[in-house]
């Protein structure tokens, strides 16, 4: 039997689908076609050959059934190379299929639709995914499409006389690259709906965003993939409204002032970051009041930064900001008067995000790669709050036991650890800080008030060279704040230095073997110590 030339056209996003398939008429195809897509094609004026007329079977189970079967894959399958395939299909009557154009059920809109879980279910797209792996299996004799980008491409090759071999490899590629995102956004939502939270084995679908200038130096290529399904608040939900586009270190550095700024809800908060630390954390009754106390944290290391504000910048504010060079602002909204005045400048970013106080989903995970693996963990969620105020309050339990030598070993629970309970002020303040030392690269101190920080020191190899950082950068700042470590001090020597500088309050962990001397150190200075429990680590 002579073969005829056919493209089997089933789609579920049918942009572009109508001249596409009139493209392929004009070079001598015909078109195969199934439901919705046949009916397009068909009040387009479009020849279409029903699915049913080749599998001489009806479509049944509503749908679920129509192209399995083996006059579809045969003619898909067939290596035109082989005499045998070939002979085969002639006894069996079956024409080859050379072209298949096939995009699969909605099931990445279905879900964030919010759709039930049986909707979702009936969205999971089966006979698609079949008809395109095994067109892409015999790649050599059949051009499969599954992106509408790649409808151009295809029909000016068959107008030169054929689809390239080099084509379609690139579209076999395409075909395994989408299944596996869509299996792998079919099984994570399987998985959440199980309460799986790490499986045995994993796969995540991102999509790229943009491609980089370069990584985090010049000699190194870099991209930006954003999650397949776009969480609120994040970056990816973002929309530049000025300046060019953002780069890795840019893309980097804001997000870690955007997990800060979360930890301040509704309240009026302004963060400064530079190389994804906070050097400058400020709240207040508006923004403008945020801003200043952020600014006047760190005037210096505010230079080059990024600030995210989780309200509408306002003239004032603008005015302030252009009075230094920030490479980045992160808002939910600008006026008109503070776009013009920050548009003045050429070098600024400014970046939109609605919903920017939005909290982490639950399903959504800290990861980092590791050469030759992938470190994942659920995001630092722990925060003292109004919830277990009582822990400023309460005085914590102390457990003594002498030791055979004589010596006294001292454990202390959660609480007041020191004889001098923190005032209300100071628990405000304590609260403050110990909220932006979570998200300051260890080993980390901060120290601050109850509305401003007031140094930072972050990233050092041991807690009192984070203490003495912090406190220089404050000066005189430093005296009446209190102080925030991100994990326990394993000496006094950090107490020592919160005594010289004037500090009134330190909020830690604990769970020191020595955490003794710390709480002796800050009972003779009436300094008042509270642990919470959980640390902080950021690495």
């Amino acid at each position: 039997m002579e073969m005829k030339k056919r493209a089997l056209v089933s789609v579920s996003d049918k942009e572009g689908v109508v001249d596409f398939c009139k493209g392929l008429t004009e070079n001598g195809f015909e078109i195969i076609s199934t439901g919705g897509t046949a009916k397009v094609l068909q009040e387009a004026g479009l020849s279409v050959i029903g699915i049913s007329e080749i599998t001489g079977f009806p479509e049944c189970l509503d749908g679920r059934v129509k192209t399995l079967h083996p006059n579809v894959h045969a003619g898909l399958l067939a290596m035109r190379s082989n005499p045998e395939h070939m002979a085969q299909l002639e006894e069996l009557n079956i024409n080859t299929i050379d072209i298949v154009c096939v995009n699969l059920y909605p099931f990445k809109a279905t879900l964030i639709s919010g759709a039930d879980f049986a909707t979702c279910i009936e969205n999971i797209d089966i006979g698609g995914p079949t008809m395109i792996r095994a067109a892409a299996k015999n790649y050599q004799d059949v051009a499969v499409i599954v992106d509408p980008a790649d409808y151009e491409t295809v029909l000016e090759e068959l107008k030169a006389g054929g689809v390239s071999l080099q084509t379609k490899k690139y579209l076999q590629y395409k075909v395994f690259a989408h299944t596996a995102v869509y299996d792998s956004l079919i099984s994570n939502y399987l998985a959440s709906q199980l309460g799986i939270t790490f499986p045995d084995e994993v796969t995540y679908a991102y999509k790229k965003a943009q491609d980089m200038r370069y990584g985090e130096n010049p000699q190194q290529q870099a991209v930006f993939y954003n999650e397949q399904i776009i969480r609120k608040g994040s970056l990816s939900s973002a929309t530049q409204i000025w300046g060019k586009e953002l780069s890795y270190n840019n893309i980097n550095d804001a997000n870690g002032a955007l997990e800060l700024l979360k930890e301040f809800g509704s309240v009026p908060a302004v963060v400064a970051c530079k190389h994804a630390n906070p050097c400058g954390v400020g709240t207040g009754e508006n923004i403008y009041e945020a801003y200043m106390r952020a600014y006047n944290s760190d005037p210096v290391s505010v230079f080059g930064g990024i600030l995210a504000i989780n309200g509408i910048v306002d003239e004032a504010t603008a005015i302030e900001i252009n009075k230094i060079f920030i490479e980045i602002v992160i808002a939910s909204g600008y006026d008109c008067k503070a776009l013009e005045i920050l548009e003045s400048k050429k070098n600024i970013r400014l970046l939109q995000i609605d919903d920017i106080s939005s909290r982490r989903e639950p399903s959504a995970f800290d990861m980092k790669k590791v050469y030759g693996g992938l470190l994942v963990q659920q995001y630092d969620e722990t925060l003292v709050n109004g919830e277990d105020i009582n822990l400023f309050r309460n005085q914590a339990t102390v457990e003594v036991t002498t030791l055979a030598d004589g010596k006294q070993k001292v454990a202390y629970g959660l609480g007041v650890v020191t004889e001098r309970a923190p005032t209300e002020e100071e628990i405000e303040a304590l609260l403050f800080n110990w909220k932006v030392v979570k998200h300051t690269k260890s080993n980390a101190i901060v120290i601050g008030k109850r509305d401003r920080t007031t140094g930072i020191g972050m990233g050092q190899t041991n807690r009192i060279w984070a203490a003495q950082q912090a406190i220089a950068h404050a000066g005189g700042k430093a005296k009446g704040s209190v102080m925030a470590s991100d994990a326990f001090f394993p000496f006094s020597d950090c107490v020592e230095e919160c005594i010289k500088a004037g500090i009134t309050a330190i909020i830690q962990p604990g769970g020191s073997i020595r955490d003794r001397d710390s709480v002796e150190a800050c009972n003779e200075a009436g300094i008042a110590m509270v642990f919470v429990g959980d640390r902080h680590f950021k690495h």
